[in-house]
Formats: structure tokens, C-alpha cells, sequence
């Protein structure tokens, strides 16, 4: 959830794993809380801050300890197309952190340079509101005016959503049974 609406994306665990396993241990500590893209190209991409150092509030120490690690680039034939969620690194291709693009149309000097890890799947009306934002130049990059702040990060397990939904049809289920067979017994006793 942004000061400028909400964006959902799902992760590509079968392309990139270790990074998904990372972006999704970092939402799960909290570490985007408070944080804020730093970038925005029109048409290019809207990017995430690194935690350590782009959030109001300050990261505890497991935050710190995840926040602070650096993983492999896992680089894959996904294109860069708008939607797609892509890691920032520095010129090292192994040291992708916390930072991340939101591809903001499409960018194919990007394919196979940057870990692709997932994608938009709700929320492009907000991404279009942060393209309009005032910006400014500030070397390389393209910056809002105003700081667009993620004020909170969660996420929703739909493998777990989908066995909780099943273990809840067979606890019915066995409930039902259950009631039958006391019927039966009770119409077999004398």
C-alpha cells in the first residue's frame, strides 16, 4: 500500500527462487514498511529504495541482518515488459539487495541483465498516478518531487488459502461421515 494507492504482484518462484525466497522473507519481516521509490521514469520503470536506507523508520536487527544481504542474479529469458518485477543491482551482477523496478512499459536492454522475479498483477492504475508525478533529474536518474511512501507491505499465502479451504471441506466431510455412522449404529443397536 502506497500514499498513492494499493499495488499487488505475485512472484515467479520457478524463474528466480532465490530472490523471491529473499523479497518475500524482506516483506515478511516488514523491512518495505515506511520505505518509498526513489525512482520513477515515465514509461520506464518505478523503483524501490533499498530498505537500509530509503525507510523513515529505522529496521531492527533481523530487518538489518536480511535487509543487509546481497544475493546471486538469477537472469532468465523473461523480458522486461510493463508489469514485470526486476531487481536492482550495481554493477556486480551478484549483488542484488532490497531494491526492485516496477517495469513501467517495456525495456528490452534489460533482458537477461537484471533477475526478473514477478509481476504486477494489481495496481497499474496506481503505477500510471505515480508516471503523471512532478520529477526531477538527478544524474542518471529520474526522481518525484515528493516522496511516494510504501506505508505498508503484506503479503497473502493463496497455497495456504486454497489447503485451509480444503482441510475446512474435510473437517465437514468427516463431521458428516461421523453423524452417518452414528446413525447406522444407532439403528443397529437393539
Amino acid at each position: 500500500m502506497t500514499n498513492y494507492g494499493d499495488i499487488e504482484f505475485g512472484f515467479y518462484p520457478d524463474v528466480a527462487p532465490k530472490t523471491v525466497e529473499h523479497i518475500f522473507r524482506l516483506v515478511r519481516l516488514g523491512c518495505y514498511n515506511t520505505n518509498h521509490f526513489f525512482r520513477v521514469g515515465k514509461g520506464f520503470v518505478a523503483q524501490v529504495a533499498d530498505v537500509v536506507y530509503g525507510r523513515s523508520a529505522p529496521l531492527n536487527d533481523k530487518q538489518r541482518e536480511h535487509g543487509e544481504k546481497t544475493i546471486v542474479g538469477e537472469f532468465s529469458k523473461v523480458k522486461h515488459v510493463r508489469g514485470i518485477l526486476s531487481m536492482g543491482r550495481h554493477s556486480d551482477p551478484n549483488s542484488g539487495g532490497s531494491s526492485f523496478s516496477m517495469l513501467l512499459g517495456d525495456a528490452p536492454h534489460l533482458d537477461g541483465e537484471y533477475a526478473i522475479f514477478g509481476k504486477v498483477t494489481k495496481g497499474d492504475e496506481t503505477l500510471r498516478k505515480l508516471e503523471e508525478l512532478p520529477t526531477r533529474r538527478e544524474g542518471i536518474f529520474v526522481m518525484p518531487k515528493e516522496r511516494i511512501t510504501i506505508l505498508s507491505s503484506y503479503y497473502y499465502d493463496t497455497e495456504a488459502e486454497s489447503c485451509e479451504q480444503e482441510i475446512s471441506t474435510l473437517k465437514r466431510r468427516l463431521a458428516a461421515t461421523a453423524m452417518e455412522v452414528e446413525r447406522q449404529r444407532m439403528k443397529c443397536l437393539p
